[in-house]
């Protein structure tokens, strides 16, 4: 009898201990389910927000890392990649480093609406319309004016693209930040 409450105790103590690790091990809750952007639909964005070397692109839920390392591949810009889920960032560093581009790209996992968008000349972005519009007012007071962004699928609720393509089946969104409007007590 004490063999097996000795054994049921070690039992408890182990699930319990299981337990206490997944309650600080748990995923990141996820506002936008992970699925990647058509390699043709990253040409036509990288290409519709005609990416340079000069350019400083930020990616928004980068997921595996493709519009990151295309954008540092084939047009030499400077890219970072954001994303809250850690599998997602740790296959993006591992896709980099097999596409021979660390040099030019960085992965950071965290939350989008923590990051400070100054730096960014492009902004790409496949999320969910609920989150494009949470962010839409962060971008436009942090973003340069001219700054491009460009949506996979979409848009931005009434703020007019200045211009949509259709790539297999797959709506691309342009925006170019405006001029920032004076504030009365500017002028």
């Amino acid at each position: 009898m004490r063999t097996i409450r000795h054994s049921l105790s070690t039992l408890l103590m182990a699930l319990c201990a299981t337990f206490a690790l997944a309650q600080t091990t748990t995923a990141p809750r996820l506002d936008v389910p992970y699925v990647p952007t058509p390699q043709p639909v990253v040409d036509a964005m990288l290409k519709l927000a005609n990416v340079t070397e000069k350019d400083v692109l930020y990616d928004l839920g980068c997921g595996d890392g493709r519009i990151v390392i295309t954008a540092a591949k084939q047009y030499g810009a400077n890219a970072t990649g954001f994303d809250i889920n850690p599998e997602r960032i740790a296959e993006a560093n591992a896709n980099a480093k097999e596409a021979k581009v660390t040099d030019k790209v960085r992965f950071v996992e965290g939350n989008l609406f923590e990051v400070d968008y100054r730096p960014a000349s492009v902004v790409t972005l496949y999320l969910l319309p609920t989150i494009n519009m949470k962010l839409r007012p962060m971008l436009l007071e942090q973003l340069k004016p001219g700054t491009r962004i460009v949506s996979h699928a979409f848009d931005m609720g009434d703020w007019e693209p200045d211009e949509t393509m259709v790539i297999d089946g797959s709506t691309i969104y342009l925006w170019t930040v405006p001029e920032k409007k004076e504030k009365a007590n500017d002028r």
